[in-house]
């Protein structure tokens, strides 16, 4: 039999966590960001679930491939742009709207021969500094490019740098607002976080809204807030199986470098689940995780393969720990009971994204 590991994508959770940014954004318009391959999910695997978005953001050329493979006839934002003069090619061919952040992308349009002009998003640097124009070069780039004839509709994005946290937007909603002042066109600044702490505010929320992390059921702004208060639902879940079980006494230690020791005597489970499984290495002993339903521990190192966890509280709660027991990394168990993924990422000194994303290749995934 293959070995007992799974990843389930949850396309009912996905459906209700797309509702959700909407719900926190009234009459908005969604793009579902799906880049990095819809946060390790896959796009083929998720894209039933996120089809009633108005709009798909990613970053590669290929990924906007395979969604008009899929049958999406809808709009596809590239959240970076292109790369290259040649992108530009496939951006008319495909259909694509492109961010606009830098000089260089508005050279390479007016040197571009189409027949179909192009939806761009100019991109404004309000204090994030990585993408975009700053406030006051933005003028100047939106005249180059309601110049040219390669350009049809212009519309204006930002990024927030502190839309999780007590900066807040304010002061990147003055400098975006006071730029874009009278500008003809749509605009995008929500972020997950900003959407649902902030865009309640019709002046913060735009006409489209930017769901990520939100998507997939990651609270964008834990630890202040758990996804259960934002009323999410985890999309994915990482299961295995307990392989082995130990019986260790008071003084014995577990794994690579004796990271742990009991310091009584413990039935301890090996799971069929490490950091080449996409597993975080660095979550440490007391790292939260599911044997049957029943809420445990990791203990000792992370290895490649295996994780070893202390199944004494399933025993004392008059569970089957067993060989075969079921065991839950993240999302939901077959009990029905949930194990965040901001909690493990947390545990392990990172965040919900990286764990998605790091899904490995040879763990096999199952849609549910």
């Amino acid at each position: 039999m293959p070995r007992p590991i799974q990843a389930t994508i949850h396309t009912a959770a996905l459906q209700h966590n797309l509702e959700r940014a909407r719900a926190s954004a009234p009459d908005a318009l969604a793009w579902a960001v799906v880049k990095a391959n819809a946060y390790g999910h896959g796009i083929e695997r998720v894209f039933e679930g996120l089809r009633a978005a108005d709009g798909f953001a990613l970053l590669d050329l290929s990924e906007a491939e395979r969604l008009r493979a899929l049958g999406w006839r809808g709009p596809i934002l590239l959240l970076e742009g292109v790369f290259e003069p040649r992108d530009l090619e496939l951006c008319s061919r495909l259909g694509l709207w492109h961010a606009v952040h830098c000089d260089e992308q508005i050279d390479w349009l007016a040197a571009h021969k189409t027949q179909a002009p192009h939806r761009v998003f100019l991109k404004m640097n309000t204090g994030m500094n990585r993408l975009g124009f700053t406030p006051e070069r933005y003028r100047s780039a939106w005249a180059r490019l309601n110049a040219l004839t390669q350009v049809d509709e212009i519309s204006y994005m930002t990024h927030f740098s502190d839309a999780d946290g007590p900066r807040g937007i304010a002061h990147q909603m003055q400098a975006f607002q006071a730029a874009t002042q009278d500008l003809p066109g749509e605009k995008s600044v929500c972020n997950s976080a900003a959407t649902l702490r902030h865009a309640v505010d019709a002046r913060v929320r735009g006409d489209w809204i930017r769901a990520g992390i939100v998507l997939y059921g990651g609270a964008p702004d834990y630890p202040e807030h758990d996804a259960a208060h934002w009323s999410l639902q985890p999309s994915m879940t990482l299961s295995a199986r307990v392989i082995a079980v130990q019986h260790v006494q008071a003084g014995d230690t577990v794994g690579y470098g004796s990271a742990f020791t009991a310091d009584a005597p413990l039935t301890i489970g090996v799971l069929a689940c490490g950091y080449a499984d996409g597993y975080p290495r660095h979550a440490g002993t007391g790292t939260p995780v599911l044997v049957n339903g029943v809420r445990t521990r990791v203990v000792g190192r992370v290895s490649m393969d295996m994780i070893t966890v202390d199944l004494s509280p399933v025993i004392a709660a008059g569970v089957e720990a067993g060989f075969g027991a079921e065991a839950t990394m993240w999302g939901r168990a077959a009990s029905g009971a949930v194990l965040s993924i901001d909690e493990v990422a947390h545990a392990a000194g990172t965040v919900s994204w990286e764990l998605m994303c790091a899904l490995a290749p040879r763990v096999p995934v199952a849609v549910a």
